[in-house]
């Protein structure tokens, strides 16, 4: 049974079964702090297990893109070297939000395991929660007992809370487990060793398949538990691993889901899969990361730097590393995989295909990117070995090796192939020392502490922010937390004019009135955000906490007008930029990302070139008469999602989840209409003028806009003519102002050169000054000198040209320039190797006399300070060292 086999199998099982077959999230998390990726199938359901939000539908299944590459699901250094971890994978899954519980679940997965998928029985354990005193916790009997309808009792195994309770993270809805494992191994090792004993035993052959979860509690920041007011079901199959069971194959990667793309890089690479354990590793590393990449790109997370994009960017490097030292990838390899996978996917996640180009794009230039890295770290690195060499150390020390993975992109693993290369080692403790202390840090950092909801009301957040921007309500819920120390109050509001965070747009500030019997209690809301599907408001005062009776207590919610308002004219600016650049530049423009505030719009792009200035002078055009139309706000909620993308024609953005309903906004249905939850202004009117700032690159195939609108685009364009003028007063008011700029570069220019040339006649004339002044000591030849110069690129040069005509040297120099005192210390080869001699610890020694510092490499080192006066006792000293 091939694996589309497979996947339609369980989707259409479970279809028999009254399950509603849902679209899977995006793999990059939008809208929850508490997550970068999906990390599991239940992710975009947390809401109905919260209870924040009701489920229409109390059954679905589907099959969910998951990546576990940080926090506690953290994979990455497993995979490839294992049958069964990855970063991407496919989680198959039923959830029942309220409606059947244990019985059902266990029913139908033992009837599609068995019955369905054909699975042998005498294979196959079950799990089931053993109990635990700490939480006073009984076994879970009621699951045990239905697992007797339909396996042996020796085949049930009671399993720790370890492995048998389920908990979404520190507080929360959980429960306990049972999960079933399947015995891979051939029939002579079972018979010799039963499965049972291998159970939970870390066994690549004896694995767990399938988990199903039975949430009926809710755990509080004190960690005591609390009975949820429904049961649920959630359960998680690792497609791989089944298909890897029903294909009788040894490894994930023997399966059909990996091994056309493993098949098709060991025929590039001119190797055999299952020849050599380190090629191996790398084909599977390669295989399984391009689908991390691609599908995390297409779902709008960029490789960046920090956050996310900094967990892409590392799994894209360390797949090109593997082929760099495994394979002999040298040039960019990892974008010719993408057309592939984008096939093998194009029927359950098809939005791969639908950006096939974008993502090879952005691929291909993080490639020549790291490529650039690693050449630029080996250079690095042989100063590191030569310098460990030279002090007759065996590893190269765990700072070093830290620093070049931290600051120069050069993975460790890398640094140890080469060190081996050249008969050494690494200090792998030190260097996972220096690992956990930036660890620490970024703990430290990023240190949030979270306590209890404080439950007033029951019921859901209601947002009324389209039509108001102020309201009467009352309080549901809050709680106290900690960020760095400092200590917040998230508020959760029964209806809410404040906009949460969300789609570019920043969320609403304002304030809330407690109006109280005993008087009025006011306190600022400084940010609005969205958290499992609850309005947020954030303020640092807790003098609401005080307020007698707070359940009943009206609140006056308030937002800041004028924040808003400028804030709407520049997400609505947005919607008329992307059209405006799909006319100038082409239907292939999509939006990939964009901030929206009261300040500034920032809109980025997918585009393949940097735009003219006439391109950007008719997008300013377009969207400056779509202003000047006041074009009234058509807006639409509820929309069937089909309709809106089918009927209306609406745009939506790739790696958005959009509900069974949309809202729709339209300027114009002949211009603008997209998808949109976000806040915008009555006609386009409002928004007074745009004016584009900044257009410059954030990647590779996506391009950023800056821009301003409205008194700030005023006040840009003010800047703008009163700099110009500044520069007219400053030229006398020339009647062709680009012209003189021009003709005063141009002098500038010849300027220059000419005292090039005066500075290449002066360095001449004082090296043969030089020359005829060398002193021979201990056979050394030897300089120590002070000279005037202009530039310290001058002394630089005078240095090397020294060098070239004079063997066996030993020099140092001394110059005032412009104040500011400098030496250079130059060497010949064959003294740093005979003598010792270091002109990066000498000039670091002559600096102080100066005030200073510096440092090089061994043959030539410079140093700068702040004390000119000590120039003298540097060419004093400098025979020191060769005495």
């Amino acid at each position: 049974m091939d694996s589309k086999t497979i996947r339609q199998k369980f989707l259409d099982f479970f279809r028999e079964k009254q399950h509603q077959i849902v679209d899977s999230a995006p793999l990059v998390v939008k809208n929850d702090p508490t997550l970068m990726f999906t990390n599991a199938g239940m992710n975009q359901f947390k809401d109905f297990f919260l209870g924040t939000k009701t489920a229409e539908n109390r059954r679905v299944a589907d099959t969910q893109k998951c990546l576990r590459v940080s926090g506690k699901h953290n994979d990455l250094e497993e995979v490839g070297h294992d049958t069964y971890h990855h970063t991407m994978f496919e989680m198959l899954g039923n959830w029942s939000f309220g409606d059947y519980f244990k019985k059902e679940a266990i029913a139908w997965a033992w009837e599609l395991l068995t019955g369905v998928f054909e699975l042998p029985k005498d294979r196959l354990y079950v799990t089931v929660f053993e109990g635990d005193k700490e939480d006073n916790l009984e076994p879970d009997q009621e699951a045990f007992d239905i697992w007797k309808n339909y396996i042996n009792e020796d085949r049930i195994i009671y399993a720790s809370k370890k492995d048998n309770f389920w908990e979404m993270g520190e507080t929360g809805p959980c429960g306990p487990c049972s999960e079933i494992h399947i015995d891979l191994r051939d029939a002579g090792k079972v018979a010799k060793t039963p499965g049972k004993g291998l159970v939970n035993q870390d066994d690549p052959q004896v694995v767990e398949i399938w988990n199903l979860v039975f949430i009926q509690f809710n755990r509080m920041a004190n960690k005591s538990l609390q009975n949820l007011p429904d049961k649920h079901v959630d359960t998680g199959m690792g497609f791989e691993r089944l298909a890897m069971a029903i294909q009788g194959k040894k490894s994930n990667y023997d399966t059909d889901v990996f091994q056309p793309m493993i098949q098709s890089l060991a025929k590039v690479a001119g190797t055999q899969y299952g020849k050599e354990e380190k090629t191996d590793i790398a084909l599977r590393v390669i295989a399984d990361h391009i689908r991390a990449i691609s599908f995390a790109i297409t779902d709008g997370q960029l490789p960046g730097n920090n956050g996310a994009g900094y967990v892409i960017r590392r799994i894209l490097r360390r797949a090109v590393r593997y082929g760099y030292s495994y394979l002999g990838f040298n040039e960019p390899f990892l974008h010719t995989l993408v057309p592939m996978l984008a096939e093998q996917f194009a029927e359950v996640f098809p939005e791969l295909k639908q950006q096939q180009a974008h993502v090879s794009n952005i691929i291909i230039q993080e490639e020549k990117s790291f490529l650039r890295t690693l050449a630029n770290g080996l250079k690095l690195l042989d100063e590191v070995i030569a310098k460990t060499k030279g002090q007759q150390q065996k590893e190269i020390a765990g700072t070093d090796v830290f620093t070049l993975s931290d600051r120069y992109g050069f993975p460790s693993d890398l640094t140890n192939l080469v060190a081996s290369e050249n008969g050494l080692g690494i200090d792998e403790k030190g260097f996972k020392e220096e690992l956990k202390k930036q660890k620490e840090r970024s703990q430290k950092d990023a240190q949030k502490s979270t306590g209890d909801w404080v439950v007033l009301n029951s019921g859901e957040s209601e947002f009324i922010g389209y039509d108001e921007t102020s309201s009467f309500t009352k309080v549901l819920r809050y709680r106290e937390i900690e960020v760095k120390k400092k200590k917040q109050y998230e508020i959760v509001l029964e209806t809410t004019p404040f906009y949460a965070e969300s789609g570019g747009q920043v969320g609403d500030t304002g304030s809330l009135e407690f109006r109280a019997e005993a008087g009025t209690v006011t306190i600022p809301v400084i940010d609005t955000k969205k958290e499992n599907d609850l309005i947020i408001h954030y303020s640092p005062k807790n003098d609401f906490t005080k307020v007698a009776d707070l359940a009943q207590v009206e609140v006056f919610a308030q937002v800041k007008e004028q924040r808003r308002r400028l804030t709407e004219n520049n997400h609505s600016a947005t919607h008329l930029v992307h059209s405006a650049l799909r006319q100038v530049l082409g239907q292939h423009v999509e939006q990939r990302g964009s901030l929206v505030n009261d300040a500034v719009l920032r809109f980025d792009f997918s585009h393949n070139a940097k735009m003219t200035d006439e391109e950007i002078a008719e997008v300013e055009r377009i969207v400056n008469e779509k202003i000047r139309e006041n074009i009234a706000l058509d807006e639409r909620r509820a929309v069937p999602y089909k309709e809106a993308i089918e009927s209306l024609g609406a745009t939506g953005l790739f790696g958005e989840k959009y509900g069974d309903t949309v809202r729709v906004i339209t300027f114009d249905e002949n211009y603008s209409r997209e998808l949109c939850g976000g806040c915008h202004v009555p006609s386009t009117g409002v928004i007074g003028f745009f004016k584009i700032m900044t257009e410059t690159s954030v990647a590779s195939g996506v391009r950023r806009i800056e821009a301003v609108t409205a008194t700030k685009a005023e006040e840009y364009v003010q800047n703008q003519v009163a700099l110009v003028n500044q520069v007219k007063d400053l030229l006398k008011n020339p009647k062709d102002l680009p012209k003189a700029i021009e003709s005063l570069i141009k002098e500038k220019t010849d300027l220059s050169k000419q005292i090039e040339v005066l500075e290449n006649q002066q360095v001449q004339a004082l090296k043969q000054g030089l020359l005829d002044a060398v002193k021979q000591t201990n056979g050394i030849n030897f300089i120590a000198q002070k000279v005037s110069l202009p530039s310290a690129d001058a002394l630089k040069n005078l240095a090397f040209d020294v060098r070239k005509n004079q063997d066996n040297l030993f020099m140092v120099l001394a110059s005032d320039i412009k104040g500011k005192p400098q030496i250079a210390v130059m060497i010949s080869d064959n003294l740093v190797k005979e003598k010792s001699l270091n002109a990066g610890k000498i000039v670091k020694e002559l600096a102080r006399e100066i005030k200073g510092g510096g440092g090089g490499q061994a043959f030539f080192a410079t140093a700068g300070g702040k004390d000119a006066t000590g120039l003298d006792k540097v060419v004093e000293r400098a025979g020191e060292f060769v005495a």
